[in-house]
């Protein structure tokens, strides 16, 4: 099916108490993973892709953006349950339009270096030409820690209720994602959100709440988040972990043939492993969002 709106699929999360779930993509496996368990569940689900790393000056090979634009729409037409496509938290401005240009639906500029003032002029200039094509913006105040423990960013900053107020009512944006005890890349454990924190935001906010580093906050918090106006949780470190180890397993076997590694498709193909990894991975925590059986 087309792509959904997302103030659809925002609207929906929002009247039936759900959340909406991002699991991000990196390769067309990947992203087949996440459509499966979408489809096996009935769950509307949001596709897509990281825009900071793929506008990263330092990649080996630079990326060519409308082919991700064209890949996530194509898959959200032959999927069944309807999927929005964000181009994901991305520094880059001129890559940010971009996306907006080619194809996806809902684009998050995102700088945490960024003074506030300036941050917020340039959220306001890309709300406006993303409306213009139709296209959702989502923005973050604040700043999650980075479970890494390294970079400027590491310790984050947590999300106010005023200023969150205001910076919605300031740049327009249709999304807000908010640091409230959620960390980026945490690679071990999970831990609380500050629901206090959470609520009174939600009370100053009339937009759509999004939490980023969903595979770090432990299950009670996020059926509380979801019930103090969360809309959409973020999913990336735990899929990335899981494909990963599912590759190396499918690599260790002693197979001659790379076709059978390679493209045929079969038990030993670990691009089949990496998707199904995938897939079992979202399946893992979907549920949580209460979305299943919502498409």
């Amino acid at each position: 099916m087309p792509l959904e709106p997302i103030a659809t699929l925002m609207g929906r999360a929002r009247a039936g108490r759900f959340a909406v779930g991002y699991f991000e993509s990196w390769s067309v496996d990947s992203l087949q993973g996440v459509i499966d368990a979408a489809e096996s569940t009935r769950s509307p689900v949001i596709l897509g892709f990281n825009g900071e790393f793929l506008s990263r000056a330092g990649r080996v090979a630079a990326e060519r953006l409308e082919w991700y634009g064209a890949l996530g729409r194509a898959a959200a037409e032959s999927a069944k349950v309807p999927c929005g496509l964000i181009f994901n938290e991305c520094p880059n401005d001129a890559w940010v339009i971009r996306a907006a240009e080619v194809g996806f639906n809902l684009v998050m500029p995102a700088d945490p270096a960024a003074p506030p003032d300036d941050y917020v002029r340039r959220v306001q200039a890309i709300t406006r030409v993303a409306h213009a094509r139709g296209v959702a913006v989502e923005a973050e105040l604040g700043e999650l820690p980075c479970g890494t423990g390294d970079g400027p960013g590491a310790g984050g900053s947590l999300t106010g209720a005023d200023a969150a107020a205001g910076f919605v009512a300031a740049t327009g944006v249709d999304l807000l994602a908010v640091s409230v005890g959620n960390v980026h890349i945490k690679l071990h454990g999970q831990a609380p959100l500050d629901l206090d924190r959470l609520g009174a935001i939600s009370r100053r906010v009339d937009r759509p709440l999004v939490l980023h580093g969903g595979t770090g906050i432990d299950a009670a918090s996020l059926r509380a988040a979801i019930g103090l106006g969360v809309a959409k949780v973020n999913y990336g470190t735990y899929l990335k972990q899981r494909y990963l180890a599912a590759l190396r397993a499918a690599l260790a076997v002693n197979e001659p043939n790379p076709h059978e590694l390679l493209g045929l498709g079969g038990a030993r193909d670990v691009l089949v492993a990496g998707r199904l990894a995938v897939r079992d991975a979202v399946l893992e925590r979907i549920d949580l969002l209460g979305c299943c059986g919502k498409a």
